[in-house]
Order: C-alpha cells, then structure tokens, then sequence
C-alpha cells in the first residue's frame, strides 16, 4: 500500500524561478503535490519549446500526463532593450526582473532595439554575448556600422545564429518578439531623426542613422523614445502631442556647455543633440505639450538641471517634466 507524506516548508523571499525549480525537484523525487503557505499566484500552465522528458508507462506515469518543465524554460515573459548602454551590467544588477533564470547563463532578455549606432546606446551589446539567442533591431545603416565594420562587434556573431540581426526602416511597424516566438504585446515604429553617424563610423551622413521609436501596446497606449534629438521640427511636435509618455533627449541644457565647462569640443547641436534650455530649446518649444508623462532622458552629468537645488531643475519640474532616474516604471 502506497502511502502519501505531507510535509511544509518555507518559501519566505524565494522567486518565481525559485519555486518552478523547487516543484521539478519535487516531481523527479516523486511527490504528488506540492503545496505553499504563502499567497503566491503562479501561471496555471507554462508554453514552451523545450522539455526534459515526457511521460511515458516506463516511468510510471499516464501516457497523457504533461511533461516535465526543463530548468531551460523561462517562466517570465521577454525583456526588450531600447539601446544597450556601457551600464547595462550594474543596471541588471540592479534590476531582479533582468536577473538570469535557474541557468546561470539564462537570462529574460530577448532583444534589443538600437536607436543610433552611438557608443552610448551599443556598447552594452558586448555584455550580452553569452551565446544565449538575441535579436537586434537597428537600421540598416547602423547594422553595417557594427556588425561590418566594426571587428569587436563580430563577438556577437561568433557561434552561427547567436544574435540575429533585424533591420527596420523608418515608418515600418515591427512587433518585438524573441527568437522562439514569445512577446509580442508591443508594436514598435521607428521615426527618422538625423542622418549624422559617430565620429568611429566610416562615413559621417548615413540614411536613418538616428531613430526615434513609438512603442504601442496592446491597449493602444503610446510612448515615444527620443534619446537623441538633432532637430525639432514640427512634424515631431505634432507626433509628440500623439502620446501618452514621451522620453526624450535631456543631453545637455545649453548648446555650448562642455566648451564653457572645459574650455573646448563641439556644441550640443554639433553632436546631434537640441539643448534643454535657452532660446529655441525643447523645453521652450514644447512648453504648450499636454503629453500626460514627459521625460527627459540621456542626461549628461554636466547638465546643471541634476542639481535639485538649482534653477535649472526648478524650470524642468515646474513646466511638468520629470528627470530620469534608476528604478523608473511606465505601464502602457
């Protein structure tokens, strides 16, 4: 006569990840259930790919039992980037949602949106060469510039089929899914801002170098992501007016800043970016936008607007802008 044990454990801090390896293991040892005494809600089933082993007479089970989750298998749903900058790995650090699953080199992060060749926005790709499938969307231009010209960014494609590589064009709406298929509750357009290339690249003036990009969910809620704004025109105002959040370039505040700070370089406008204050600056231009959240983003840490003591900072906040920090959430 077969004979049920019951016994209970704490699950006190454990994650999602956590509590699927702890069922498996329980499953492989035999036990029949499983049960929590805290409030935890868990996914009634889980859609994958990939398995372990199913069921079979051999094992003792039905023939139609389901089969066993593999450790492979993501529980959470896929992350997308927008831009890979140099911090990506203290923001992954400090980010548990982006932390890897129960391999330790599986991670939730299926892709990555670039919006300009800019070191700042794909230097973090080479953090993400952990031969895990990776997809890349980028404008043709910037695709030649670091998948062609650029040698270091060859790492990303060292083992055949590691980052596939996904070219968009201005105007084309794409939908952001993983290699396997999951995601795609998020719509993305992309928005020609600039042609200027990095000073690293080969030629100076490429078609779309510099993208903005509308990311639209299922409930028809929309944000614009603008971290590098060469010129407002009054088309991308009208865009603007559109959406429901909007987070754009916040650079820098004056067009000659890092002159006036370390007495050379180039101004802000030289480097493809319209200053946050003074005469035709965005925050100027756009001091009539109703968008419900606004956001500057890509702020350099010469802008005096940081300084929460300052008059820059005052200005931002009282037009209704926010500044960007660590930790900031937006539910479309």
């Amino acid at each position: 006569m077969r004979r049920k044990t019951t016994f209970g454990i704490t699950t006190y801090n454990y994650t999602p990840q956590d509590l699927l390896q702890l069922a498996v293991h329980a499953d492989r040892l035999g036990f029949d259930s499983l049960w929590f005494g805290e409030h935890y809600v868990i996914p009634e089933r889980f859609s994958s790919h990939h398995t372990t082993r199913h069921a079979t007479e051999a094992d003792g089970r039905n023939s139609d039992d389901k089969a066993i989750i593999s450790p492979d298998v993501r529980i959470y749903d896929p992350w997308f980037l927008l831009g890979a900058s140099p911090d990506l790995r203290s923001q992954i650090e400090s980010a548990p949602e982006l932390h890897p699953g129960m391999r330790s080199r599986s991670s939730p992060i299926s892709g990555v949106v670039l919006a300009s060749a800019d070191l700042d926005h794909v230097l973090g790709l080479l953090l993400l060469r952990e031969l895990q499938p990776l997809r890349v969307h980028a404008a043709g231009s910037v695709i030649k510039i670091l998948r062609d010209e650029n040698s270091m960014f060859r790492m990303l494609n060292r083992v055949p089929g590691m980052v596939k590589w996904q070219a968009i064009r201005a105007g084309e709406p794409f939908t952001l899914q993983s290699l396997t298929g999951n995601g795609g509750a998020i719509r993305c357009t992309a928005v020609a801002v600039s042609s200027h290339s990095p000073a690293y690249a080969t030629q100076h003036e490429l078609e779309e170098a510099v993208l903005g990009l509308i990311l639209t969910s299922s409930s028809g809620a929309t944000l614009g992501f603008f971290p590098q704004l060469a010129e407002l025109t009054p088309e991308l105002k009208g865009l603007f007016a559109t959406l429901n959040y909007l987070l754009l370039d916040g650079t820098f505040w004056s067009d000659d800043e890092l002159i006036r700070l370390q007495g050379f370089g180039q101004r802000a406008r030289e480097m493809g970016h319209v200053p946050v204050g003074g005469e035709g600056g965005t925050l100027q231009q756009l001091a009539v936008l109703s968008t419900p959240r606004k956001m500057y983003i890509h702020i350099n840490n010469t802008n005096p607007m940081l300084n929460e003591a300052g008059a820059e900072y005052r200005a931002v906040r009282d037009a209704g802008w926010e500044l960007a920090e660590d930790g900031c959430h937006f539910t479309l």
